[in-house]
């Protein structure tokens, strides 16, 4: 697998909001798990996520993977994802966030992609507020105490 040109293909079907794309590279039930939105199983959800939340709520998508590392059906790439805001609150701002990217393959579609992201970051580059910064964080707190179970359950079945 050239997983260069994976995610070369995986970023510009992002940025250029076409979720047929970016689903056609995923397991039938496969799942992309994102920081923000949480979990889409399957191509239809997937395919939709783009539309329905990403571009719905920024523009100007750059998403940069860097230092890439494939072996034995996992991935991993550091990465640098911007936008500018939608979201009348902060409507115009810039945003960037560093990442750690993670895939999981079957054959050569992606089984499972989650990311580990700093999302302190953009809230305050977003500027929110306090309490909507700690209920984010709580709801991250709860997502990652009971996801992380699931995660390691699918890397040692593999």
């Amino acid at each position: 697998m050239n997983f260069n040109k994976l995610l070369k293909k995986f970023t510009q079907f992002v940025e250029s909001n076409d979720g047929n794309g970016l689903a056609s590279m995923f397991l039938k039930d496969g799942i992309y798990d994102d920081y923000i939105y949480g979990k889409f199983k399957g191509r239809v959800q997937i395919a939709s996520m783009l539309g329905n939340h990403f571009h719905r709520d920024a523009k100007n998508l750059r998403w940069e993977m860097h230092d890439p590392v494939y072996k034995d059906g996992l991935g991993y790439a550091r990465y640098r994802f911007s936008f500018t805001t939608k979201l009348e609150e902060n409507l115009g701002a810039r945003v960037a966030i560093p990442g750690m990217a993670f895939f999981q393959f079957n054959d050569e579609l992606i089984q499972y992609y989650g990311e580990s992201v700093n999302g302190g970051i953009a809230m305050a580059q977003l500027d929110l507020p306090a309490e909507k910064i700690k209920r984010v964080f709580q709801k991250w707190s709860d997502r990652t105490l009971n996801s992380d179970t699931t995660l390691f359950q699918m890397l040692k079945n593999k």
